[in-house]
């Protein structure tokens, strides 16, 4: 099992019967040559018992286990990256997983493409009824993240592989006490003003979106981490190949994340002052709003 490219990281919590899902599909890769690093956020199910239980048995690929104490998904991520040693690195959620070929399809398409002028690859996700989430991909060799969703429109989720000397260069990704809804694309993005990534219109991951998940109640989510939202939307108004009316929206919801975290020095903080300054009231009356969502 040596010179392994891949590692696959999956950052899980009370997870246990979902995560074996996740491990099957592993079991059914058409290509071994990855490794499986399992970071537990926290969980009191009894994660821990069962996958030493696929370590002790597994023989095809390696499996690592690693438990931490309850912070959220960006410090699953910041624990993940920290132990990678394999050129890249793909984060397979514990509710989703994979199809049989998507190791070789990463592997395969990175050996066929890959330099250090891309930041990795971008593929598909799909649910589990098969269709892909979204739709395709544009048709080029590469693209930008922001360009993927300022200029060709993509919505929904998709799967990105990274090198993980990147990864490594942004991280660890800042904490902030008791905030555990920070999205790690806040590393992704601070990639994405430098790097591109390889383009591959095939589907990588099945997803499995749960009711618990990070992409539900996201009001919620903005009220027990303002601090953490308004870092991403300080990053998000610095964005290259962005647009004006997209900064004018980050400055409106950076402006109601500070006033919820109760922070001082709004404006000065600001990469974007003047246009912070005329988002104010717009950003006042969002923070209100926010708040009578979640009574």
């Amino acid at each position: 099992m040596n010179d392994i490219l891949l590692t696959i990281f999956t950052p899980t919590y009370n997870r246990k019967k979902l995560l074996e899902r996740t491990y099957n599909s592993l079991k059914n890769q058409t290509s071994f040559n990855f490794k499986w690093l399992i970071i537990d956020d926290g969980s009191t199910d009894d994660t821990e018992s069962i996958v030493n239980q696929w370590i002790e048995n597994e023989k095809r690929f390696l499996i690592k286990y690693i438990y931490k104490e309850n912070g959220g998904l960006h410090t699953a991520y910041n624990k993940a990256i920290e132990d990678i040693t394999t050129e890249l690195c793909v984060c397979i959620d514990s509710d989703d997983y994979m199809p049989n070929n998507a190791v070789s399809l990463i592997l395969d398409f990175w050996f066929k493409y890959g330099s250090n002028d891309y930041a990795g690859i971008i593929g598909l996700d799909y649910n589990t009824k098969d269709e892909v989430i979204g739709g395709l991909l544009p048709n080029v060799k590469f693209v930008y993240l922001m360009d993927l969703l300022l200029k060709y429109k993509k919505t929904g989720d998709s799967k990105v592989v990274y090198r993980s000397s990147l990864l490594k260069e942004v991280a660890p990704q800042p904490t902030f006490n008791c905030e555990k809804h920070f999205n790690p694309i806040y590393m992704m993005y601070q990639i994405d003003k430098k790097y591109p990534l390889l383009v591959l219109n095939e589907n990588l991951c099945y997803v499995d979106y749960q009711s618990d998940g990070m992409a539900s109640n996201i009001f919620k989510q903005y009220v027990m981490s303002p601090n953490s939202f308004a870092e991403l939307r300080k990053l998000n108004m610095t964005m290259p190949r962005s647009t004006f009316l997209y900064k004018f929206k980050q400055c409106i919801h950076y402006v109601s994340s500070c006033l919820i975290a109760k922070r001082k020095n709004i404006i000065q903080d600001s990469p974007k002052r003047f246009l912070t300054l005329l988002c104010f009231p717009l950003g006042f009356i969002f923070s209100i709003y926010v708040k009578k969502k979640v009574e």
